[in-house]
C-alpha cells in the first residue's frame, strides 16, 4: 500500500467513520477550570482549541505537554510542547499564562507529568485530537484519578481531520492502533475499561485487513 495514496474503498471509508464516531467522544465542557492542558502532537489545531478556550475564559493558564514523538521527528524544530507554545504565543496568549512539559512521549506520560506539575486534584480541561478523546478519557481515569477532568478537541468532522499531516494514512493507522491499546491497556493498568461494540471491532478488522497497521503496539 502506498502510504501517500492509500486505497480508500467504500468499505474502508465506512469503517473509518465507525472508528471516528467511537474515538471522537469528548465530555461536557466546564465553564471554569484551573488549567487547560494541551496534549501536543503533530496537529497544531489542538493548540488553536486551547487558545480558543483560554480566550473564552475557561481557565487562566495553559500547560502544553509533549516531547518529540514518532510522528513529529523533523516536523518541529524543538519539542511538541515548544511548538504548541510558540503557536499560542503568536495567537496572543501571554507568556506568563503558559507552562511547558517537554518529556512526555505518550498519553499516559502526558497525564502523569501534568499531574506532577499541577497537583493531584485540580480541575482541568484536557485538549487533544478528536480521534484521541476517548482514549484520553479512559487514561485520565487511571493516570490522574483525583483530578476533575473534562476532555475536548478541535470541533470539526472527519473530512477536516484528514487535512492534518499524514492525511488518511496516519489517521486510520492511529485509530486502529489506539483501539488496540484501549482493548489491551485496562489489563495492564494503564486505563479504565471501555466498552467496544462489535460494529466497532468489525470496522477495525476491515482496516487491519486493508493494511492500516503502522501504529499497532508491539504486543499486538
Amino acid at each position: 500500500m502506498d502510504a501517500d495514496n492509500p486505497v480508500l474503498t467504500q468499505d474502508v471509508l465506512n469503517a473509518a467513520q465507525t472508528l471516528w464516531r467511537f474515538h471522537n467522544r469528548g465530555t461536557p465542557l466546564r465553564r471554569r477550570a484551573d488549567c487547560i492542558v494541551g496534549l501536543c502532537s503533530y496537529d497544531l489545531r489542538v493548540a488553536d482549541r486551547c487558545v480558543q478556550l483560554f480566550r473564552a475564559g475557561h481557565a487562566p493558564h495553559i500547560l502544553f505537554t509533549g516531547a518529540v514523538g514518532n510522528w513529529t521527528h523533523g516536523l518541529y524544530a524543538r519539542s511538541e510542547a515548544r511548538a504548541f507554545h510558540d503557536h499560542a504565543s503568536q495567537a496572543g496568549v501571554p507568556e506568563d499564562c503558559m507552562s511547558l512539559e517537554e518529556q512526555a512521549r505518550n498519553i499516559g506520560e502526558n497525564l502523569q507529568y501534568a499531574a506532577a506539575m499541577l497537583g493531584p486534584a485540580p480541575t482541568v480541561i484536557l485538549v487533544t485530537k478528536p480521534q484521541t478523546q476517548m482514549r484520553c478519557r479512559a487514561s485520565a481515569a487511571v493516570q490522574w484519578p483525583a483530578a476533575q477532568v473534562c476532555v475536548t478537541a478541535p470541533q470539526h468532522d472527519l473530512s477536516i481531520q484528514v487535512q492534518a499531516p499524514g492525511g488518511w494514512q496516519r489517521l486510520l493507522e492511529e485509530m486502529v492502533g489506539d483501539l488496540t491499546r484501549m482493548d489491551r491497556y485496562p489489563a495492564l493498568g494503564f486505563q479504565r475499561p471501555v466498552r467496544i461494540l462489535q460494529t466497532v471491532r468489525h470496522a477495525y478488522d476491515i482496516l487491519v485487513r486493508a493494511g492500516f497497521t503502522g501504529h499497532l503496539p508491539k504486543f499486538a
